[in-house]
């Protein structure tokens, strides 16, 4: 039973990561209605399977940096509370991974979409 205990406390900690992403990065909101508009689309143009697992990736991997971003501004506030060009560039490149990860979804994204879409639209 204590096993049982410690999966759903580990679950418990997972979501109060995700809740506090939720309310305090303004980011977090922009993937989540950039996620729901790929949702929608992708059902609208009807994608395959593959199709909806490259785009599934695609978005968890955006979410995971955004998630391990947050994280990584946290622990650099936690340890250098006062402005350290080492902290700044600790930082900078979190928010890199973040747009390089967002960059590559969007192209991702594109390229399963945009034919599909072309086609439904008729161009």
């Amino acid at each position: 039973m204590e096993f049982v205990t410690r999966r759903l406390s580990a679950f418990r900690c997972a979501f109060e990561g995700i809740a506090y992403v939720l309310r305090s990065q303004r980011n977090a909101w922009i993937h989540g209605v950039i996620t729901v508009i790929v949702l929608v689309m992708g059902t609208w143009l009807e994608l395959s399977r593959n199709e909806w697992a490259f785009i599934a990736v695609a978005i968890g991997a955006v979410w995971t940096a955004e998630i391990a971003n947050t994280a990584i501004e946290a622990v650099v506030d936690l340890v250098s509370p006062q402005p350290h060009p080492l902290a700044k560039i600790a930082k900078d490149c979190a928010a890199a991974a973040v747009l390089v990860t967002s960059g590559m979804a969007s192209v991702i994204g594109l390229l399963i979409m945009g034919p599909a879409l072309w086609a439904r639209l008729g161009l």
